[in-house]
């Protein structure tokens, strides 16, 4: 390779690193923002009035809409090429309706801006994905999303933290939820100034519209499959922290901080499991599968120092799905297709962890070594999956290929 060539590739690689690194930062302060609000959502519906099932179809019915309308959204942007606008109008509606709920005098209120919530990253996830993923290539795929992963998680440990010594220092949730304003405006600025300094990253609005979600590859849908079972047996936090209060493993002042530290956990692994995934490709979630299947017993029938590496690993189990998960489904879908496939993906994905966390809500009130055992059944049933596709040219990793 001449000098020039290898000129050129160092500086496409230099591009694509500083774009990944801006929509991490973009993301960092999208973090700080809702996942600081979404931290003290729960108790502050109580205070507002709500009740204990009011809370639970606003924030499982939340979750379901949102993982739901990323098809749409997906699909909207592969079949218009227009990933920018679509991902700029997610990222405000999400960043306007935290703060907002500082305003919400009732909870039926508060209940419309969480739901909002939900919808603006609904929009703007798979044709920002999209874009990350085809900007990305130069790099790897696997260390891109697990950068921008790192990045998004540490926002997600600093938001909480945020929120709870607003609370330790005022006790007031208005307050709290409107400092969090100041990361959502921030957030939005840096996004401006990412969509004028890249305005079509990897050049995906120039590719053939394609919005076709039937005939994806078999690995696709294998992979698809895997997933599900993994999120099936994926609690949920809020009921790891309910258990945590009812059981009395853990101080309820100290759950925040355990939150804080999943979050900080995910970032962290995600550049990591990252890095393994483009090296060692698909393989990887072998290992990593085993140990976030771990979580269940040490969450729900251990004493506090349990609950905390079961805190971890939940947090580890988080990260692979942000990095490695994100990464695989670009490398086996068609790249016209991904924000479709994204779509569908998370779609698939948020509905299996729903029934899941319905059944495991259920299993909790009648027996918690029941659930802890369809928990760690479900994400090791995903395993053999997994292996079915450790031969596919794009899921074996640079190591296997070279």
């Amino acid at each position: 390779m001449s000098s020039s060539a290898q000129s050129d590739d160092a500086t496409r690689r230099a591009a694509a690193l500083r774009l990944v690194v801006l929509f991490g930062i973009v993301s960092l302060f999208a973090d700080m923002a809702y996942e600081g609000g979404r931290s003290i959502t729960g108790p502050y519906l109580a205070v507002l009035g709500a009740s204990g099932a009011a809370v639970g179809i606003v924030a499982g019915g939340g979750e379901l809409l949102g993982y739901t309308l990323r098809l749409v959204s997906g699909r909207a942007a592969d079949a218009t090429r227009l990933y920018w606008p679509i991902t700029i109008a997610g990222y405000v509606v999400q960043m306007a309706a935290v703060p907002a709920l500082a305003l919400a005098g009732s909870w039926p209120a508060a209940a419309v801006l969480i739901i909002l919530e939900r919808v603006g990253k609904a929009m703007r996830n798979p044709p920002r994905d999209a874009m990350l993923a085809g900007a990305s290539t130069e790099i790897g795929r696997g260390w891109a999303f697990g950068v921008h992963e790192a990045l998004d998680q540490a926002g997600a440990l600093v938001g909480p933290l945020l929120a709870a010594a607003i609370l330790a220092w005022r006790g007031q949730y208005p307050l709290a939820f409107g400092i969090l304003a100041i990361p959502a405006a921030i957030t939005l600025a840096t996004l401006a100034v990412a969509r004028f300094t890249y305005p079509d990253p990897g050049g995906v609005s120039a590719r053939r519209a394609d919005t076709r979600t039937q005939g994806l590859p078999g690995a696709f849908w294998v992979y698809m499959a895997g997933a599900g079972l993994v999120a099936a047996g994926f609690a949920d936090f809020s009921l790891m922290a309910f258990h945590f209060e009812k059981a009395g493993t853990v101080d309820n002042a100290l759950v925040p901080v355990f939150y804080a530290v999943a979050m900080g956990t995910s970032g962290l692994g995600s550049l990591l499991f990252g890095r393994l995934f483009d090296q060692r490709g698909i393989v990887i979630l072998v290992p990593l599968t085993v140990a976030t299947a771990l979580f269940a017993p040490l969450a729900f029938l251990g004493n506090g120092t349990a609950a905390f590496a079961g805190t971890i690993l939940w947090g580890v189990g988080l990260g692979v799905h942000e990095s490695v998960m994100a990464a695989a489904v670009a490398q086996i879908v068609p790249q016209s297709r991904v924000a479709s496939a994204y779509g569908l993906f998370n779609l698939g994905y948020g509905v299996a962890w729903f029934a899941g966390s319905a059944v495991i809500g259920v299993l909790y009130d009648i027996s918690i070594p029941a659930l802890v055992v369809f928990s760690v059944v479900a994400e090791l049933a995903a395993i053999p999956l997994f292996l079915r596709l450790r031969r596919h040219p794009a899921l074996r990793g640079s190591s296997a290929r070279g």
